[in-house]
């Protein structure tokens, strides 16, 4: 009796764990979803400093899949793949750079959905994740916001 009772333990337990996975696995899929399409910068610092208005000028996001494309003023600034993981507080995004200044490395940040905003704060390579959405001098943090663009239709029915 005691050998079915901790077998029925067992599996309850593993049950309980592949849901709780399950829930996350769907929970980064959704978030992986906000993500995709284009975004404009509309603000961003590092190490304190805010960025001036002209690198805002024309930066874009995109997200297509797990790969994310960064342009600042027209010029690839950095490509790569990304994980999510949102049942981390803040929600956690990790980049594996594949193009830009840190290619071949690895990037640890944290995100923030507010509507059709989302917020970045990302370390730079071999630094520890974030663990708020500030930066200050020489700490090697940037801190981006982001604001989804339209799609066309949307664009032309108004």
């Amino acid at each position: 009796m005691k050998a079915v009772r901790n077998t029925l333990r067992i599996t309850l337990l593993a049950l309980g764990i592949f849901t709780a996975r399950a829930d996350e696995t769907e929970a980064a899929k959704a978030d992986q979803a906000r993500l995709q399409g284009e975004w404009t910068m509309l603000s961003g610092e590092r190490d304190g400093q805010a960025f001036p208005a002209a690198r805002l000028k024309d930066s874009k996001r995109v997200a297509a899949g797990d790969t994310t494309t960064v342009t600042i003023q027209g010029q690839l600034f950095m490509k790569a793949k990304f994980t999510l993981d949102p049942a981390k507080n803040p929600k956690a995004i990790d980049y594996a750079v594949t193009a830009g200044p840190y290619e071949g490395s690895r990037q640890l940040g944290i995100y923030e959905f507010d509507g059709d905003k989302v917020k970045f704060c990302f370390a730079v390579p071999g630094k520890e994740r974030p663990d708020d959405f500030s930066t200050k001098q020489d700490d090697g943090r940037t801190l981006s916001v982001w604001k989804r663009e339209q799609p066309a239709s949307s664009k032309e029915s108004k």
